[in-house]
């Protein structure tokens, strides 16, 4: 077991296991709380794949990440979330695009809930039926996100963006496709990439990393896995202009509600490029946009925001994005407001009194999620997937300068990978 320290303070203990799993832990000494997370590099944008020996690849139904992520809680014996909570933990999932992960929290019996983890993620139980049984569920699921306007802005503006990425397909599928599903597909996609070379267990809070490790080494000492799978995913094509400027979609909201997005130019970004790009972005886009910004005052004095207005970006090794809005009354001015604020930024740059503020407000926003086991689990897993250190972030912000994050703002927002979304009453 091999350990790194940061700066920051915090100490990294790092094995991988003889089976390829890499298994990370984070001490965090007097904190009475442990986060706990399995996740496997595989979500919903892999759909379309093949494996050592296969000719051509292979496309899954859209979803099927999503739905092998309900049927994991499910075994042999009935569902795994009551023995959780006889365990005094809280347990969850969620599958993103690009990872799923199954996780716990617990102040106390950290042995009993890991070892639960371990197994159950380690051991699918599919049948036919309960297959159907959660077709049903998650279709349901799919309905309601149809009806919530958050999701449904969101997910346009995606479709609108992207013309061929499967970063444009909702992360649970239509009900259309689910419908597809069966218990075949989904052992196939889980011994694909369930694999423990797949996957990293991560841990932070308060306990000792020794004898965790141990437990952990145990455990899958005892199992028996077949070769880890070579597996290809599909090249993402996607090109530098979007499927449709604009989008509208009428649903039951009391008032429009915008979104503004721009799009990265093609091409993959891994490891520390994929921080720093991801770091000089939210700077640029916290001195254009965020509370403390000319356009937020102006924009809420004359009415055009209220206090839901945000941005955000998201950058994975395929794909990138930003997205800029909130209610509004008036959705086309919303849209002028936030185009003529990115013209002046291109043209003259963001005031360097601005870039040193949103540089130091993001190093303290980063330092004050290290006090909280979930928030760094999630941070650290979702930046190892893409190959980049989280402890790295205050560095980078540190070595920023304003050229560098005035470059990063005329490489991104370029006018043909724009997109609107609306939502309207």
């Amino acid at each position: 077991m091999r350990s790194q320290s940061f700066p920051v303070g915090d100490t990294v203990y790092e094995e991988t296991l003889d089976n390829g799993l890499q298994v990370i832990l984070l001490p965090k000494p007097g904190f009475q709380q442990v986060f706990c997370s399995f996740t496997t590099r595989y979500g919903s944008i892999d759909n379309c794949f093949r494996t050592a020996g296969e000719s051509a690849f292979r496309t899954v139904p859209d979803g099927v990440a999503h739905f092998l992520e309900h049927k994991m809680f499910e075994s042999e014996q009935g569902d795994v979330f009551p023995a959780f909570g006889r365990g005094g933990a809280s347990a969850n999932a969620f599958t993103t695009f690009d990872q799923t992960s199954y996780l716990f929290s617990c102040t106390d019996n950290l042995r009993p809930n890991l070892e639960l983890l371990l197994d159950f993620v380690q051991d699918p139980y599919f049948t036919d039926a309960t297959v159907a049984k959660e077709k049903g569920i998650i279709g349901q699921e799919i309905q309601m996100y149809q009806d919530n306007p958050d999701a449904r802005i969101f997910y346009e503006l995606l479709k609108a963006l992207y013309v061929s990425h499967p970063v444009r397909i909702e992360v649970a599928g239509s009900v259309e496709s689910i419908a597809q599903i069966t218990k075949e597909t989904l052992y196939d996609c889980y011994h694909t990439f369930y694999h423990p070379s797949n996957m990293v267990v991560f841990a932070a809070g308060g306990f000792d990393p020794v004898p965790v490790m141990e437990q952990i080494r145990e455990n899958q000492a005892r199992k028996r896995f077949s070769p880890a799978p070579v597996v290809e995913r599909h090249p993402a094509e996607e090109g530098d202009t979007v499927r449709a400027e604009r989008v509208e979609t009428p649903l039951a909201v009391s008032q429009p509600r915008c979104l503004i997005g721009w799009k990265d130019a093609p091409g993959d970004v891994f490891g520390s490029a994929l921080l720093t790009q991801e770091l000089a972005t939210g700077v640029a886009m916290e001195a254009m946009f965020g509370r403390s910004s000319h356009f937020f005052d102006e924009a809420v004095a004359d009415g055009l925001i209220d206090n839901q207005f945000s941005w955000e970006y998201e950058r994975a090794v395929t794909y990138g994005f930003s997205v800029i809005g909130g209610n509004t009354p008036d959705p086309d001015r919303l849209t002028e407001r936030v185009q003529r604020q990115v013209d002046e930024v291109v043209e003259g740059g963001i005031d360097e009194a601005d870039f040193e503020r949103c540089r130091r407000k993001a190093i303290g926003r980063f330092v004050a999620t290290l006090d909280v086991p979930s928030a760094v689990a999630r941070s650290y897993i979702s930046y190892h997937l893409r190959g980049a250190q989280v402890f790295d972030t205050v560095p980078v912000l540190e070595s920023l300068d304003v050229d560098q994050v005035n470059e990063r703002v005329r490489e991104h927002f370029v006018p043909g990978r724009r997109a609107v979304s609306i939502v309207h009453p």
